[in-house]
């Protein structure tokens, strides 16, 4: 948090996240980590976590595999996932679900798991109604999973995700940078991510602190607009 009389008030409630990291918790997100909370009681068998790209949806499955000691799969080797289940594990994460075309192995999985008493977390850019399905026992199964939805963070997250990325990093900064990113950059932690990352390594090869003109000069040469 960085307070005083000429700087930003940031409080947000913090949890850890894989052992290692805080993961910051607002409106946008309440209901998703809700969702990770409420494991294994979920209402049925698969949730899908929809969100847009950088809005923490690979984040929160790692921490839900971690809760649930799921297994993440890669959604071109779902067959992957016999072994696994004949070691004994009964829970999956899969990422990007909208994009998988092996529906077969898809639905043979799913019904494995329903069969096993595990669950399925899949996370995609929109709901199921959305995807475009050739299998139709595999869209009646997906199209009435629970929908959880991380909404798009406003300027208060963002700031307070830039905020706690920078003092990850040890970096000291004013809260003119932040008042200077936030109007310039993506509304997005993947974006967050990778301006704090640029500024970083610039700093460190300039020998510098991280200023309003070191940001100027880093959007600047992303092609950022002003």
């Amino acid at each position: 948090m960085i307070s005083g009389p000429d700087q930003l008030v940031l409080e947000f409630e913090h949890r850890t996240a894989l052992g290692r990291e805080d993961f910051l918790v607002a409106d946008c997100n309440e209901e998703a980590i809700a969702l990770i909370d409420k494991w294994p009681n979920w209402s049925g068998p698969a949730v899908v976590l929809c969100g847009e790209r950088g809005s923490g949806k690979t984040h929160l499955g790692a921490v839900w595999c971690k809760q649930s000691n799921a297994v993440k799969l890669d959604i071109c080797k779902l067959n992957a996932a016999k072994e696994f289940i004949e070691n004994g594990f009964q829970h999956f994460l899969i990422e990007e679900a909208d994009k998988i075309f092996d529906e077969k192995t898809f639905l043979f999985l799913y019904n494995q798991i329903v069969d096993l008493g595990g669950t399925l977390l899949l996370t995609a850019g929109k709901p199921p109604a959305s995807w475009q399905f050739y299998t139709l026992d595999l869209a009646s199964r997906l199209k009435i999973a629970p929908v959880i939805n991380i909404g798009k963070p406003d300027d208060n997250f963002i700031a307070a995700v830039l905020v706690k990325m920078f003092m990850d990093r040890q970096l000291k900064i004013g809260p003119d940078v932040i008042r200077y990113l936030l109007p310039r950059m993506e509304r997005s932690l993947w974006n967050a991510s990778f301006l704090v990352n640029a500024l970083d390594a610039a700093a460190l090869s300039q020998q510098r602190m991280v200023t309003v003109p070191l940001v100027r000069s880093i959007l600047k040469n992303e092609d950022y607009q002003d």
